[in-house]
């Protein structure tokens, strides 16, 4: 059942219960055409994240990890450090 629909009602009203300050008039007709535009958009929303399509659909390639040119094996082991040789040359002065 609609309510009264009249012109000079406010398209927008104070909310008494909501956290909002205002909401949509359903007295107003551009208030009802908002509240059932409102909720044709949610239920569409809903339907296209449930069947996975549109904006909510999964990646069509999943993403690959980048590929390494080397293999790890757990016995393999590092590469030894080679430490310079201690250099004993004089200061010089100039």
């Amino acid at each position: 059942m609609l309510p009264d629909v009249n012109d000079d009602e406010p398209i927008f009203k104070r909310d008494k219960r909501g956290p909002g300050p205002y909401v949509y008039n359903v007295r107003n007709p551009i208030g009802l055409a908002l509240t059932a535009i409102t909720l044709i958009l949610l239920v569409i929303m809903l339907v296209l994240m449930n069947k996975r399509v549109g904006p909510f659909a999964p990646p069509s390639s999943p993403e690959r990890p980048p590929s390494r040119d080397w293999e790890w094996s757990p016995t393999s082991r590092p590469t030894p450090w080679t430490t310079p040789a201690p250099t004993t040359a004089a200061p010089t002065t100039g």
